[in-house]
This record gives structure tokens, sequence and C-alpha cells, in this order.
């Protein structure tokens, strides 16, 4: 009995990390069907997946080399091809070899993310920071541009192929911004701009109970303020690595 549950602690992460690889599948479907909301959604639920499998491995003790390579497929999956192929079909494509050249980039940029997180983690210890934009961060933020129209469509209606003439009406800055987006996300995944890595994160008691009070805010707001709060969330994490190189540039100089 205890040989099982110990086969069962140490599949329930890799159990988790597929969670994540099977969203991302199900939001590329999604976006080939032309259901941009439903395939955004499975993005939300592909990086609640990617947030938990690590944590569960850490404080289960069951981390593994195979884990992290499942893990790096998965968000290549996942936060590589099915953001990508979703704005190519939203935006991208009416751009011709230009948009396919940026959907490819930020495919190959991801890649190229991953394959150095993968170097920098053999090294078996807990940074306190990332080295260049994490690919879940850049699938989040080009998800909440999607999920965006539902504040602006009718109750009830997704985004689909037949309501991008309502998207180009209502957000014309969407496809006039977003292949400069994806261009700076993937220049960002594959820079040196160090971001916050919340792996290493101590909790005393004080801090475990004013961080179980922020998350309960955080769902609420979320609930009941979805679209807002993930592109806000995702916002603030991205330009939180830019201020920061930029805080220690002007130090740097002041001196």
């Amino acid at each position: 009995m205890g040989e099982k549950m110990k086969k069962g602690i140490y599949i329930l992460p890799s159990l988790l990390t597929c969670g994540n690889m099977s969203c991302g599948y199900l939001s590329i479907l999604s976006s080939i069907d032309g259901d941009f909301t439903r395939a955004a959604w499975f993005l939300v639920l592909a990086i609640a997946f990617d947030m938990v499998d690590g944590r569960v491995a850490r404080l289960t003790k069951t981390t593994s080399e195979f884990g992290v390579q499942l893990d790096s497929f998965s968000d290549l999956i996942s936060f590589g091809l099915a953001p990508s192929i979703m704005m190519y079909h939203l935006v991208l494509n009416s751009m011709g070899k230009v948009g396919m050249a940026i959907a490819i980039l930020f495919v190959l940029c991801g890649a190229l993310r991953l394959a150095k997180f993968n170097v920098q983690s053999q090294d078996e210890a807990v940074h306190s920071s990332f080295m260049g934009l994490p690919t879940p961060a850049s699938a989040g933020l080009l998800l909440s541009f999607v999920l965006s129209y539902e504040l602006f469509a009718d109750p009830g209606q997704s985004l689909s192929f037949k309501t991008i003439p309502v998207l180009m009406k209502n957000m014309p800055i969407f496809f006039e911004t977003m292949p400069v987006v994806m261009v700076i996300l993937s220049l960002l995944m594959v820079s040196n701009v160090p971001y916050y890595s919340f792996k290493k994160m101590k909790l005393s008691k004080p801090k475990t109970f004013r961080l179980f009070v922020l998350v309960v805010l955080l769902l609420f707001l979320m609930i009941v303020f979805p679209q807002n709060i993930i592109f806000v969330l995702f916002s603030l994490y991205i330009f939180s690595g830019l201020l920061g190189i930029g805080v220690r540039y002007y130090n740097a100089h002041k001196k």
C-alpha cells in the first residue's frame, strides 16, 4: 500500500504537466476551429496547471530530470505553439509572409527560452529570477488581449471567425499593435532581462497569511473582472523586468 502511494506521489506532478499539455493542444484545436475565446481560456487553464505542477513536485520532493524535460515540452506546446497559432489565425494571416514570419519567430524564441532554462536548471539551484521573459507570461499577455473582446461584445458572444469584423471595428488598435507586441515578447523571451521567480519565496506565518488574503482577493477579482485582472497581472509582470533594468541602469550611472 505504501509503495503504491509513493508511486502515486511521483506520478502526480507529471499528470499535472500532462494537463498543461492537453490544454495547449485543445487551445490549438479551438483556434483552428475559429473559437478564439475558448482557445484563450484553455491557455488560462494551461497556465494554472503550469503554476501547480512544479510546486507539487517540490513539496512532495519528487522533482526529476524527466519532469523538467516533460514540462518544457508541455510549455512549448501550450505557451509557444498554441498562442502563436491563435494569433496567426486571428491577426497575422492577413499580413502574408510577414505575419507567418512573426508567428514562427514567437515559437522559435519560446523554444530557445525553454532550452536556456533547462541548461540553467541543471545546477539544481533555486534561482531568485528568470533570465528572459518566461513563456507562460508571454502567452498570458496574448490571451488577455483575446479575452478583452468580451468587454466590447454582446453578452454571450465569443470571438470567432464570424466576429473578427466586430473586433476590428471596436478594437482597431489590436490589429495594429499585435504584430509589434509579438515581436517584443519574442525578443524578451531570449533576452537577459531578469524576471522575478516566485519559486524562492520563503513564507513565514505572517507572510503566509498575507499571501492567502492576497490570493483570495485576486480570485474574487478574477471571478468578477476576469479579462481586466488577467491583462493587468501579466502586463505588470512583463513591465517589471524592464523597470528593473531601467532602475539598475539609472543607479549605475548616478554614481
